[in-house]
């Protein structure tokens, strides 16, 4: 599978990068991600939330901007911050209510100039899902929120996790494993097969994208001796698929799919539930996974990993997966720029 460093980035506007959880390690990774900017040939971005969250883990040059026309000019030398409301007293690896207040308010403020076209693309910084919840924050992650402000349905907004070998889409994802069978449907399948198909040709320049589906039980199901879901749901989604046109096999016995010489025969796998998805992608890109938002009028992007609050404050934080997310965000602008008609 060919990376995503292909493309030559055109110059777009800067890219919005929400910073979390102010006590979760975004802070920290967002001024690493920074300091690597010429190492790493990220574009230019602005970090949106407290500035005095990254103050309190790094050392580094900040720049407090009000206009998003000076993030340019400010780049080069220091670390672009678009400050919102106070968080409150910020103590790394203490998450509270004002802190998840100001993730919240950072997204939607991130997320808002994404869509006004004032950012390039959206980047957004791991959060606290519970903190969020006790907050009263309704959705199920950030995807979902995104997706309501974009007004996108929920079944079109697809969350594709993505590394340099491998790219996956759970069809189901934040909900009970016992509940996976029962939300499986033809019409869900179909939706985020075609919406990864035309994904993989918007954002990644993937002409004629292949899917491989993953069964959902044991050996794809054994002609249905270990269950009926890959006869009467799977099957029947990926012949639709094939229909339209697209490039779609399976179902796959899910333990088969993810070694080398399988992964050179599709562009991304789409998976039933979260962890057959995930495992696979943070086993083999653990430092580098990308959570890319297919379906979105504008590009959406976020480290695969979570606010790791035990972390926050020691300095130990890797960057890798934010510097690839930014990098991904801003080569998929390229994309989209490059063939607006997709």
């Amino acid at each position: 599978m060919p990376s995503w460093s292909i493309v030559k980035i055109v110059s777009i506007a800067p890219l919005a990068v929400s910073m979390g959880d102010p006590a979760g390690i975004g802070p920290e990774v967002i001024a690493k991600a920074w300091a690597a900017r010429d190492a790493a040939g990220l574009q230019p971005f602005f970090a949106v939330g407290d500035a005095r969250a990254i103050e309190r883990v790094w050392q580094g040059p900040i720049a407090r901007i009000t206009d998003l026309r000076d993030v340019a000019s400010a780049f080069g030398s220091a670390l672009p911050v678009l400050t919102v409301d106070d968080a409150g007293e910020i103590v790394p690896g203490r998450p509270d209510a004002d802190g998840a207040r100001c993730a919240l308010h950072s997204l939607e403020l991130a997320a808002g100039l994404a869509r006004s076209a004032a950012a390039s693309a959206l980047v957004t910084g791991p959060v606290s899902k519970a903190q969020l919840y006790d907050i009263g924050f309704t959705h199920p992650g950030q995807t979902e929120f995104v997706a309501e402000r974009f007004g996108v349905a929920k079944d079109n907004a697809v969350m594709m996790l993505a590394g340099p070998s491998l790219r996956v889409v759970p069809i189901t994802t934040h909900v009970p494993l016992a509940q996976v069978a029962s939300l499986l449907t033809i019409d869900l399948i179909v939706a985020k097969g075609r919406a990864t198909a035309r994904g993989l040709r918007r954002n990644f320049g993937v002409e004629t994208p292949r899917l491989a589906f993953a069964g959902f039980n044991p050996h794809a199901g054994e002609s249905g001796a270990l269950g009926r879901e890959e006869i009467d749901v799977i099957e029947p989604a990926i012949a639709l698929l094939r229909e339209e046109g697209i490039d779609a096999t399976g179902p796959f016995a899910a333990d088969t799919m993810f070694h080398e010489r399988a992964r050179a025969q599709y562009d991304a796998a789409i998976c039933c539930y979260h962890d057959q998805a995930l495992i696979p992608l943070k086993a083999l890109h653990f430092d580098e996974g990308v959570n890319i938002t297919l379906g979105l009028p504008v590009v959406r992007t976020s480290p695969d990993h979570g606010t790791a609050f035990a972390l926050a404050g020691t300095d130990r934080a890797e960057p890798g997966a934010m510097i690839a997310a930014i990098a991904m965000a801003a080569e998929a602008s390229a994309h989209r720029a490059a063939c607006p008609q997709l």
